[in-house]
């Protein structure tokens, strides 16, 4: 990881780091710190598309729900725009139907790659339940609300009308 923030706050961590010496090797800090130098361009993107694919997604037919702060159907939108400088690129949602439905979904999209991950500049999807909830019976997932049709999304920093077109050929 890394930490970065004031000078208020890193100051005390610098100090630390004076006496205990650092803690990354040097093609780590270089990744760290290259990375760091376009972070910002690629939260701008990752909150771009997350917001568009969230209204896509919401106002499609083989959708059930959309779960994400950007949308004002979402219960904490008011709370997440005065909080948020931006909603993030990870969309929930269910598509209609079961387990089988969302995973024909998700083999049809080209895309994202399938993986239990996010913020990363390519689009990652994966149906929640099975890959994350896996040893979980289905009663104990749904009690929690993670339903067999459930999908994560995390946005990546590709075109979003990219990401939008394959996911609607996907669900038709």
């Amino acid at each position: 990881g890394v930490l970065a923030g004031s000078n208020e706050l890193m100051t005390p961590v610098a100090d630390l780091l004076e006496m205990s010496g650092p803690i990354t090797d040097p093609n780590t800090s270089f990744l760290l710190e290259r990375g760091l130098k376009t972070l910002g361009i690629r939260v701008e993107a990752h909150n771009r598309n997350g917001q568009l694919v969230a209204e896509f997604l919401e106002s499609h037919p083989k959708i059930e729900k959309t779960y994400y702060p950007g949308l004002e159907s979402h219960p904490d939108h008011q709370v997440a725009g005065r909080l948020m400088a931006g909603y993030g690129g990870v969309v929930t949602f269910l598509v209609k139907g079961g387990l089988q439905e969302t995973l024909d979904f998700i083999d049809r999209t080209t895309i994202p790659y399938l993986s239990p991950s996010l913020g990363g500049v390519e689009s990652i999807i994966d149906p929640v339940a099975p890959m994350s909830f896996w040893k979980m019976s289905r009663e104990e997932r749904e009690s929690i609300g993670m339903f067999d049709n459930l999908v994560r999304l995390a946005t990546g920093i590709e075109d979003p009308e990219d990401i939008i077109a394959d996911l609607k050929q996907a669900l038709e």
